[in-house]
């Protein structure tokens, strides 16, 4: 038995994407222990992930902080890793290649820059989808993929029934009109305008909710939608998870969440501006579709209503 190393550092949209690429690594190395590092956010949700069968932990100190990096390339040094696969592709995990195996090929060091196409720069490969990137690495890394298209986040998912009574859930429509604070340009404008569209069709035949994280449920008070937390606190990503799943649509902006409701088959739709495009980010499913405009400000509740109702008829 060979010890494998994954490199998954997150973000939140990141984690749910890489699912199915975690569980073709595993599928090819059934014989083999699994580990993965990552960082505070994800250790714990990743202890859930039936494919992982250890978790380590990446502070993500800065590069300068030697004492740190030399305790954390130790750790990585001590189960001779056999492979290594990075599905992280940053600066950082290259930097952490440069010092554990500086002249590994893709053999040794699975990564976008070691399985790069001869006839491609790395700017030029990226324009291809996260997941279609993700495909092309592990197969050039001699593995094959049946899940890495088609990622299942259904792993994270956990038992929700005190929240859902505490609120009296039965059909609910799920918002998430949140986003980062430097990332405004991915916000939505129009989320009340959209809930008195939903109310005047529907009355009280879906309830309108919404999961803020721990810094917007102060913003959650501005959206006239029930504001759904767990004892005062924000859901956590397993909640969440099981909260979307069991939603009856899901409207979001291109966030975390989204990227959840996509790879758990929710239904639901969510709002491009031109900060990206929703086949870069492998968003769009059977049931989770994208509406992609040059400027959000200018999408109106109205179009964003009828793409609703032609799915709950």
């Amino acid at each position: 038995m060979s010890n494998i190393l994954i490199i998954k550092h997150g973000s939140l949209g990141d984690i749910a994407q890489a699912s199915g690429a975690i569980q073709d690594i595993y599928e090819n190395h059934k014989n083999d222990k699994i580990f993965l590092l990552t960082t505070k956010p994800f250790f714990d949700l990743f202890k859930k992930n039936p494919f992982i069968h250890e978790v380590i932990l990446d502070k993500r100190l800065p590069k300068y902080n030697l004492l740190y990096l030399y305790f954390l390339m130790r750790d990585l040094k001590k189960p001779n890793f056999s492979k290594i696969f990075d599905l992280q592709n940053s600066s950082r995990t290259n930097f952490y290649k440069n010092i554990l195996f500086p002249k590994a090929d893709k053999t040794v060091w699975s990564s976008s820059l070691t399985t790069l196409p001869n006839n491609q720069n790395k700017d030029n490969f990226d324009k291809n989808s996260v997941l279609e990137r993700f495909d092309y690495q592990l197969k050039e890394s001699g593995l094959s993929t049946l899940n890495t298209l088609k990622p299942d986040f259904s792993w994270a998912a956990t038992d929700i029934s005190e929240i859902i009574n505490f609120y009296k859930l039965d059909k609910y429509i799920l918002l998430f009109p949140f986003c980062s604070p430097h990332l405004k340009i991915k916000k939505w404008p129009h989320y009340n305008n959209l809930i008195e569209l939903i109310l005047r069709e529907y009355g009280e035949k879906f309830k309108i909710v919404s999961a803020p994280g721990p810094l917007e449920i102060k913003e959650a008070k501005d959206i006239n939608a029930i504001a759904l937390l767990d004892n005062g606190r924000a859901l956590d990503i397993s909640q969440l998870t099981s909260l979307i799943k069991t939603s009856s649509f899901v409207v979001a902006n291109d966030t975390g969440p989204a990227h959840i409701a996509s790879h758990i088959g929710a239904k639901g739709l969510t709002l491009f501006g031109k900060h990206t495009t929703a086949y870069k980010v492998s968003i769009e499913r059977e049931n989770f579709k994208a509406i992609q405009v040059s400027d959000l400000n200018n999408l109106s509740a109205e179009k964003v209503f009828e793409r609703i109702k032609s799915v709950l008829l």
